[in-house]
């Protein structure tokens, strides 16, 4: 007999571990591992659902007793072995249980409905199908004289055959007709899967720019290594402008040529309309993309693709990670910094580790690529663990951008009340004139920051979060409040809630406000917004960026999205309206988000032929995040920065472990964090911060409380989080509540 060991698709510590089933004779085929199942469970042999994580032909225990799975879902995808084993290494690493982490390596999870083309072909002889018709014609068969009518009418129909929907539909053959004469052997129906194909509508150029010196030197050493079999894992850390996407492709292209697959990861959807431009005019068909933004079709489609080896090259964000390649050679991870390579749900893994560990089991090399990487990518770099290559000049010759910091207090003083700085509006007005293009950045999002009243001070907050709601225009006014947290809204109110005061209204600065304000201020200039609010929909991010690329603005207002990784030749003038904003975020990161964002926001001016200036505006002008972003200076930012982390024990010096406990009860969610504080205990190699609030301190109705644990030790947070992790389902007066963890987040 065969025996199955399945997870229940079900995420319950106390149920994490893999219970084993017969599989009956006739489901033997399709009991694959990685197969989803139906099988009973419990006492009371309830339907559930669960995945085959390995087989085998030896019992557990008796026979008698071990219960049989019921159904192999076909309406299901399989996952591969060495996904499994992944998930399996990401459940012990991060945390979740291992249905979470199946779920996670499993972007498509459920097979969809084949999109096929299907056409009738003649059996017969021109000459045998017109006597076949004339016999129907006898017979008042008037359906099959209309199909084949359909067929004989063009001849072209009978060499290359007739579109069934179009023989349905239009000729009105029924089904059952066209079947009842393909059972006689008068018409043959032939079927064709067509896959939907999200970048059908590409074009291939072929075009290969020639590698200047630093590049070439990166591609061949990197290739040597490969080809003499040794896979490692390279950082290669490149001013803006580089050509590090070049490199990229080179190395894809080598690997392809050795019969391998390749993987590329982008931060964010908005990346891809550039990206997947350059790949697809490299590499043609070839190459797929996978994100969240596709049809259920279209993302099942592309699995399938990769799945049979039809493809060699998948482009996306994080779950593109998870492509079912079985001839991975290489895994490329642009702008490697970026905190959307964290997953913010279980588990919590960061793409960066988890490509590393895909590497290994699979023999690929990994390759990350930043003009500003993050500390912990450089710092592995320091100690060896990963190589080192280094970028030092643009490609083509092109000179890094000019760039001015602007000190907002000085503006204050010379009564300047506008949001654009005096030198920003200068700078915007000529290159106007030249008809060369702007950005203007702004890491915020919606209407403006908050609605608030000029007589009592209060603040109009969410009824479930304890955040502010934010304005959002409608038909030229702000007419609606939303959280950004739970989507709760709730009309823009006309006197102040708390009061009755008439002097109510919005406070603080959104990416809509700025665009209005340059409308006014330089009201010929063309604009075009770019934020979360803008780019709904499959197409929100590739429409604006088209138009913006083929210059039918002359403005872009945006968010974090248009700052990384775009490359529009035209833009000779960024502006940060609020360079220091993020430095006041209440997370240990935020000196290194904020150079990161600048580093990479100065980076989109003078990337063609014409020279780029970039203006930070800012309060903190003195900040060494500031300061050494105008200069590009990553070095002299590292060493500040990882000083600043030696001294508090941060990564990646030291390891940190958050725990986030939930209750819908203020008093309980009090205790609760209290007592895992207990359970943890004097645990020697540790530091415990809190517990205290969350930053949030409610969100959705769940009350939230924090505990940081620092060490040095890896593997002892792990053992700590295991600890708790095991006492809480133990716990009957805590069974409401909810703990995560995150690490090093």
């Amino acid at each position: 007999m065969l025996f199955a060991e399945v997870i229940v698709d079900i995420s319950i510590k106390s149920l994490d571990r893999p219970f084993q089933y017969f599989v009956p004779q006739e489901m033997e085929e399709q009991a694959l591992v990685g197969a989803q199942v139906v099988i009973p469970f419990g006492k009371g042999n309830r339907r559930m659902k669960g995945f085959i994580i390995g087989l085998s032909d030896t019992p557990k225990y008796d026979i008698n007793r071990t219960k049989g799975i019921l159904k192999v879902e076909k309406q299901g995808v399989v996952a591969e072995s060495h996904l499994l084993s992944l998930a399996y290494w990401m459940k012990e690493n991060y945390g979740a249980s291992m249905n979470d982490a199946i779920k996670a390596v499993m972007p498509v999870r459920r097979e969809v409905k084949e999109k096929v083309e299907r056409f009738i072909f003649s059996k017969m002889p021109k000459a045998e199908l017109v006597q076949q018709r004339e016999l129907f014609e006898r017979k008042h068969n008037t359906a099959r004289v209309r199909l084949l009518d359909g067929l004989l009418q063009k001849e072209s129909a009978l060499e290359d055959g007739l579109d069934y929907d179009y023989a349905v539909k239009a000729l009105n053959v029924p089904q059952s007709v066209i079947r009842g004469l393909e059972e006689r052997g008068v018409v043959q129906v032939t079927s064709k899967q067509l896959y939907r194909n999200p970048l059908e509508n590409q074009s291939q150029s072929g075009s290969r720019p020639v590698l200047n010196g630093e590049q070439q030197a990166v591609v061949d050493a990197i290739c040597r290594e490969y080809d003499r079999g040794v896979r490692k894992d390279y950082l290669i850390h490149g001013v803006t402008g580089s050509g590090k996407t070049e490199i990229y492709m080179n190395l894809i292209e080598h690997v392809i040529e050795k019969g391998k697959q390749a993987i590329v990861l982008i931060p964010e959807i908005a990346l891809t309309f550039q990206t997947v431009n350059r790949f697809y005019g490299r590499f043609g068909a070839r190459v797929s993309i996978m994100h969240s933004r596709l049809s259920a079709g279209e993302r099942y489609d592309q699995f399938l693709r990769a799945k049979r080896g039809e493809i060699q090259i998948m482009i996306g964000p994080r779950s593109a990670l998870f492509t079912p390649f079985d001839k991975l050679g290489l895994i490329v991870m642009d702008e490697e910094h970026e905190g959307s390579y964290q997953s913010d749900t279980m588990p919590k893994y960061h793409a960066r580790e988890v490509a590393v560990q895909r590497g290994k089991m699979l023999g690929a090399s990994v390759v990350l690529g930043s003009a500003t990487p993050s500390l912990e990518a450089y710092y592995r770099c320091e100690t060896g663990e990963y190589s080192l290559f280094t970028l030092k000049h643009r490609a083509g010759n092109a000179d890094l951008p000019r760039v001015q910091i602007v000190d907002l207090r000085e503006e204050l003083k010379a009564k300047n009340y506008s949001v654009f700085s005096r030198p920003l509006q200068q700078m915007m007005e000529e290159r106007l004139a030249k008809r060369e293009q702007i950005i203007l950045f702004l890491n915020r999002r919606g209407y403006a920051g908050f609605v608030s009243c000029r007589m009592c001070g209060g603040v109009i907050q969410c009824d479930s979060c304890s955040v502010s709601l934010k304005p959002h225009e409608y038909g030229g006014r702000v007419a609606l409040l939303k959280c950004h947290y739970c989507g709760m809204e709730k009309p823009m109110p006309s006197v102040c809630p708390f009061c009755g005061s008439k002097y109510i209204g919005t406070f603080g600065l959104g990416t809509q406000q700025v665009e209005e304000m340059v409308k006014k201020r330089f009201q010929t200039a063309r604009v075009l917004r770019m934020d979360a609010d803008t780019t709904s929909g499959k197409e929100g991010h590739n429409r604006i960026l088209k138009a913006f690329s083929e210059q039918r603005a002359d403005i872009l207002v945006g968010t974090q999205m248009i700052v990384k990784g775009h490359d529009f030749p035209n833009v000779t003038l960024v502006g940060v309206l609020a360079a220091d904003l993020s430095l006041n975020a209440d997370n240990y990161r935020a000196s290194e988000r904020t150079f990161q964002l600048l580093a990479q926001a100065a980076g989109r001016a003078g990337r063609g032929e014409k020279a780029g200036d970039v203006v930070f505006q800012t309060y903190q002008p003195e900040h060494y995040s500031v300061a050494n972003a105008a200069c590009e200076n990553y070095q002299g930012f590292y060493r500040q920065e990882l000083a600043v982390r030696q001294m508090l024990h941060y990564p990646p010096i030291s390891n940190i472990l958050e725990v986030l406990s939930f209750s819908r009860e203020k008093e309980k969610a009090l205790c609760l964090s209290g007592k895992l504080k207990e359970v943890i205990g004097e645990e020697q190699g540790i530091v415990i911060l809190g517990p205290c609030d969350a930053p949030i301190v409610k969100l959705r109705d769940w009350y939230r409380r924090v505990m940081y644990i620092k060490s040095g030790d890896y593997g002892l947070l792990c053992r700590v989080r295991n600890r708790l992790e095991a006492w809480l389902p133990m716990q009957e007066e805590y069974k409401d509540c909810m703990v995560t963890f995150d690490m090093n987040r």
